[in-house]
């Protein structure tokens, strides 16, 4: 399994979450929700991830998943421990750490990171979310692509 990850664009810092990735200081993404939402438990060590910033249809990075560690029914101050124990890796800002003050929790650290040139062109389609799980990423670029179902981002 493969994964797509879209990266936020605009960032407080002035410093957009794929150039921080690309940069190095960010090794760490996380994704949360009131209850289980993908990728939460369907990421695995060793799997490949792809990053595309929001708002471009550019796949632009890649990396491979080092570790993951996934959470449940996180009290508030255990959601505020596990993203300060990580934040050298997570990188977030105050308003991303608002943002990511979620019950359920999935931390994917991941290592490689690999600027593909040239970047692939993502065909989108209707009601894609921000994380996509998929067999290979041809199955989402422009002439190879093919319907996403979402079959595959069922719990």
């Amino acid at each position: 399994m493969v994964h797509l990850v879209y990266c936020e664009n605009i960032g407080v810092t002035g410093k957009r979450v794929l150039d921080k990735i690309n940069s190095g200081i960010k090794t760490m993404v996380v994704r949360g929700a009131a209850g289980r939402k993908i990728p939460h438990s369907r990421v695995f060590e060793g799997e490949m991830l792809y990053f595309m910033e929001k708002g471009t249809a550019k796949i632009s990075t890649k990396a491979i998943v080092k570790s993951v560690q996934n959470y449940v029914k996180l009290t508030d101050d255990e959601i505020v421990k596990v993203l300060a124990d990580n934040q050298d890796k997570l990188n977030l800002t105050e308003k991303q750490k608002i943002r990511w003050h979620k019950k359920c929790l999935c931390l994917i650290e991941f290592q490689n990171v690999t600027a593909i040139t040239p970047a692939l062109d993502f065909d989108h389609q209707g009601n894609m979310d921000d994380w996509f799980m998929i067999e290979k990423i041809d199955d989402v670029v422009v002439g190879t692509s093919i319907p996403y179902t979402y079959q595959k981002s069922k719990f």
